[in-house]
């Protein structure tokens, strides 16, 4: 590993080192969700613990790298993981509880699966989260800081990538697999020609979007 990447690497994982070296502390629980923004599919919460030691070179704020890599980081990180898991919540629940409120109930659905039990956990940027008694630690930008907030967004990001390119081989003409359900202008035009489909967020679509014979 080049010093570069190793200084950027020490520098995501000072704070928590400074949690381990409390002698209070033997597992840190990243959490980030993927999905809060997109007009169709779940909103998805990963959920990591990561061996102390671990240094996972790459390893970076899911939106900063590309998806190719993002899937190899994915692996590397889910082998080394010493637990992980997933909270997967879908358009109807948003539809019902909102965004927020499904972001939330994700995170106490993956803290459930989890293995380990955390002794605190760490969160980018929610709060007000039932975290099953566990501490936790909200940080504005979190999963770039953080160096198991930013394992856990990448477990996130690619988890819900691949469950929008399932969902594109049953609704192609949406372009799912290329924008991942968020709201460019093929999507929106895609809906307007279209009208819905049995993934989109009726709450996250304008009226004017949806064709009156559809």
């Amino acid at each position: 590993m080049k010093e570069k990447e190793l200084k950027r690497l020490t520098n995501l994982k000072a704070n928590e080192e400074k949690l381990y070296e409390s002698k209070k502390v033997k597992f840190i629980c990243g959490i980030d969700e993927a999905g809060r923004g997109p007009l169709a599919g779940p909103v998805v919460v990963g959920t990591v613990i990561m061996p102390r030691d671990s240094m996972i070179e790459g390893v970076n704020d899911s939106k900063k790298i590309s998806e190719s890599k993002r899937e190899m980081l994915y692996e590397k990180i889910t082998s080394e993981a010493i637990s992980y898991s997933v909270g997967i919540i879908d358009h109807k629940v948003i539809d019902n509880i909102n965004i927020l409120n499904a972001t939330k109930l994700a995170v106490t659905t993956a803290l459930k699966e989890l293995a380990v039990k955390p002794d605190v956990i760490l969160v980018d940027a929610l709060t007000g989260i039932d975290t099953l008694g566990i501490p936790y630690i909200s940080e504005i930008k979190g999963d770039s800081k953080e160096y198991s907030i930013s394992c856990a967004s990448i477990i996130a990001k690619v988890t819900r990538d691949r469950i929008m390119r399932e969902w594109d081989e049953v609704y192609p003409v949406y372009g799912f697999a290329k924008h991942k359900g968020y709201g460019t202008a093929f999507h929106i035009q895609a809906i307007k020609e279209n009208g819905l489909c049995q993934i989109h967020r009726r709450s996250f679509i304008k009226d004017d979007w949806i064709p009156k014979d559809k």
